[in-house]
């Protein structure tokens, strides 16, 4: 059994067939309440352009729908059924061209410079293999004056590292320092319960070239 439940915990890296759907129904509904106070960090204008890196269900994307009625909402996830939940959930707003969803990989985002206003990073962070190379892409793809948001459901050591293959948490400390290596402002973190969720919200400079 303990292995079994090993097994269906991977599908938290990288979902993949029924599992991996369970495990995205799971993270849409048990999530919910993190990513409310996440984004609750944020303020995006209503035409903006949002990517959401690991955009996992789709349920992020849904609500940077709403929240941005005249904007475009861009997905990518390493995971292949993640891109086909997020697509099916999405599915109006990706008919109307209002929203895209891609596999790719946050190491080498398929996008143009100064693509985007808003970059967020839901429960992802953990499974980035080189954090700082990532940080310098969302740097890149983020106009001047652009925000990038981290929600993490752990903001230190977590007991789910020695489950799920790859993952690692971080403190508050380590992901800003990252940031502001890479060329981020106005770095400023929020933790909700002791130990518990940690948000994190940077600024690309006005005159910040990628």
């Amino acid at each position: 059994m303990r292995h079994v439940l090993r097994t269906f915990f991977q599908n938290a890296r990288k979902p993949g067939g029924l599992s991996g759907r369970i495990m995205l129904w799971a993270m849409n509904w048990g999530h919910a309440s993190l990513a409310k106070w996440g984004r609750s960090h944020v303020s995006p204008e209503p035409d903006a352009r949002v990517l959401d890196i690991g955009c996992g269900g789709g349920a992020n994307l849904a609500q940077f729908l709403k929240l941005c009625p005249q904007g475009s909402v861009c997905g990518i996830d390493f995971s292949a059924e993640s891109v086909a939940t997020s697509l099916r959930k999405n599915a109006g707003a990706v008919a109307a061209g209002r929203c895209e969803v891609r596999q790719g990989d946050v190491s080498r985002l398929p996008y143009a410079d100064a693509s985007f206003d808003l970059v967020t990073a839901f429960e992802t962070v953990y499974f980035w293999p080189d954090v700082s190379a990532a940080f310098a892409e969302v740097f890149r793809v983020l106009g001047p004056s652009g925000v990038f948001l981290i929600v993490n459901e752990e903001s230190g050591d977590s007991r789910w590292c020695s489950i799920v293959d790859g993952m690692r948490t971080y403190t508050a400390d380590a992901l800003a320092g990252w940031l502001c290596a890479v060329g981020f402002v106005d770095v400023r973190s929020d933790v909700r319960g002791e130990g518990g969720a940690l948000c994190l919200v940077a600024r690309k400079g006005p005159d910040s070239v990628a």
